[in-house]
C-alpha cells in the first residue's frame, strides 16, 4: 500500500530535499507541499494524505496549532512533527499533546525518517522514554487547572471505560445530544484531541481513579 505524504516547511531547500528524498522509497508518494499552516490545512483536507510531514516553526501558525487543526478535521491523517528542538521541548510536548501521532529530528539519518513515516501511517506511536517521560509529567500536572463539573466528570467517567454516547445517556439518564455538548466542554477543558487523551489525561490527573479506567 502506496503511503500518501504531505509536506509542510516555510523553506523550499527543506521541502525539495525531502520530496528527492523520500520519492527514492517504492512505497512513499509525495502528494504535496506546504509553505505554511493554512496552506498545509487546506491542502490536507483536499488531498488526504496518509501522514503530514510538518515543521514545528511556520511563519503564520506553529506546528501544534496546525497539527491540532488537521487531526480535529482529518483524524484517519496522521501528523508527524518535524522538529530542530530537543525531544524534551515543551514545543515537541504540545504537539504531541495536539494529536500528533511522533515526531523526527532534522538531523536524522535517512532510515529513521522513513521508518517514523511508515510507523505513523500503521498507527504506530514512537517516543523515546524521555519524551514519554515528559509527556506524563505534563498530563499529571492540572488538577486545578481543570474545572470540570460534576456532571463533566460523571460523563468524563464514562468515557474513560469506552462507552459511546448512547451508553453514556442512558446510564446517566440525559439525552445524546447532551452528552456530545459535555464531551465537546470536557475536550475543550482538558486542552485534547481525541476522548482517549481525555480519558488517559482524567487518570494521570487523578480525575478519575486508576481502577475505573479499560481505555483499549
Amino acid at each position: 500500500m502506496t503511503i500518501r505524504v504531505l509536506l509542510v516547511d516555510d523553506h523550499p531547500v527543506v521541502r525539495a530535499g525531502l520530496r528527492a528524498l523520500l520519492e527514492t522509497e517504492p512505497d512513499l508518494e509525495v502528494v504535496g507541499a506546504a509553505s505554511d499552516g493554512n496552506s498545509a490545512i487546506s491542502l490536507a483536507c483536499r488531498l488526504r494524505p496518509s501522514v503530514v510531514l510538518a515543521d514545528l516553526l511556520l511563519p503564520d501558525m506553529d506546528g501544534v496549532a496546525a497539527t491540532k487543526s488537521i487531526r480535529a478535521q482529518l483524524p484517519d491523517t496522521q501528523v508527524v512533527i518535524l522538529t530542530s528542538v530537543g525531544e524534551e521541548d515543551v514545543s515537541v510536548v504540545r504537539a504531541v499533546r495536539a494529536g500528533a501521532i511522533g515526531y523526527v529530528s532534522k538531523n536524522a539519518d535517512t532510515e529513521l525518517l522513513v521508518s517514523t513515516i511508515r510507523a505513523a501511517a500503521d498507527g504506530q506511536v514512537q517516543l523515546s522514554p524521555r519524551a514519554a517521560a515528559r509527556l506524563m509529567q505534563e498530563m499529571r500536572s492540572p488538577g486545578k487547572q481543570v474545572p470540570l463539573t460534576d456532571r463533566e466528570r460523571q460523563v468524563l467517567r464514562e468515557v474513560a471505560v469506552g462507552r459511546t454516547n448512547k451508553q453514556i445517556g442512558r446510564s446517566l439518564l440525559i439525552a445524546e445530544t447532551t452528552v456530545k455538548s459535555h464531551v465537546r466542554a470536557i475536550l475543550d477543558k482538558l486542552g485534547v484531541q481525541s476522548r482517549t487523551q481525555a480519558a488517559l489525561l482524567a487518570v494521570q490527573s487523578q480525575l478519575v481513579s486508576a481502577d475505573e479506567p479499560r481505555v483499549a
